[in-house]
């Protein structure tokens, strides 16, 4: 089996896989409270 060197491995693709993750979860949240703001001003 190989030997393992903590740190070495390439995580770019991960970081930006996540770093989306995050921006999708960021405009479905902002989404998801403007949509309620919305509902209760105009009391639907």
């Amino acid at each position: 089996m190989a030997e393992h060197k903590h740190g070495s491995m390439d995580i770019e693709v991960q970081e930006k896989t996540f770093a989306g993750f995050i921006k999708a979860s960021v405009y479905v949240a902002s989404a998801s409270i403007g949509i309620l703001i919305f509902l209760a001003l105009f009391n639907s």
